[in-house]
C-alpha cells in the first residue's frame, strides 16, 4: 500500500484502472449507491473500485461486488459481463487537494440478476443504495453522468446485453 503522499502523487500524474459493477435487476432497474467520498461526492453512482498493484482484474472485480454489496460472484447464476472500458475525468480528487483532478480508465461490467433481488449491504463509500428504474436514472440530476453513460449502454442495447447475459 502507498501512504497518502504518494498515492496523490499518482493520482495527479496518471490514470488509474477500476472496475465498475453495472448491477441490473429484472431488466428494468440499476443498482445506485450515494457517494459519500470524492470524486462524484453526493452523487448516486454504480458501485466500483480500483484495481490495486498485482491484482488481477477478475479478483478486483470479486473484491468490490464483495466488500460495496455483500455479493459473491461465484454464487451467481451467469457471470459478470464486460461492457467495455469508459473513461471517467473528474476535477477533484479523493483527498480535496485542489488542482489535483483524477482520471479512471474503467471496465463495466454488467451483472444481470432476477427481479426478485435484494442486496442491502452498503460500505463506507456509499450512504445509501437504491433501485432505480433506467429510465428514472437517465433522467435524474443527482445520478452523474458517468453513471448515466452506463445507463444509455443498457437501454441502447438491452435486448442484446441483457439477453446475453440472462
Amino acid at each position: 500500500m502507498l501512504d497518502h503522499s504518494t498515492f496523490l502523487g499518482v493520482v495527479n500524474a496518471a490514470p488509474l484502472v477500476a472496475m465498475d459493477l453495472v448491477v441490473v435487476r429484472g431488466g428494468t432497474e440499476i443498482l445506485l449507491g450515494l457517494r459519500n467520498n470524492r470524486p462524484a461526492q453526493g452523487f448516486w453512482f454504480v458501485p466500483g473500485g480500483r484495481i490495486r498493484k498485482n491484482e488481477a482484474m477478475q479478483a478486483a472485480l470479486a473484491r468490490v461486488a464483495r466488500d460495496e454489496l455483500g455479493l459473491q460472484l461465484a454464487d451467481l447464476p451467469l457471470p459478470p459481463r464486460h461492457m467495455g472500458a469508459f473513461e471517467h475525468f473528474y476535477t477533484d480528487c479523493f483527498a480535496g487537494e485542489v488542482g489535483v483532478s483524477t482520471h479512471y480508465v474503467v471496465m463495466g461490467n454488467l451483472i444481470a440478476l432476477s427481479a426478485d433481488t435484494e442486496l442491502a449491504a452498503t460500505d463506507t463509500q456509499h450512504s445509501a443504495l437504491r433501485w432505480w428504474p433506467l429510465a428514472e436514472a437517465q433522467a435524474a440530476a443527482d445520478v452523474h453522468r458517468f453513471t448515466k453513460d452506463y445507463v444509455n449502454a443498457i437501454l441502447l442495447s438491452k435486448e442484446k446485453l441483457l439477453a446475453q447475459t440472462l
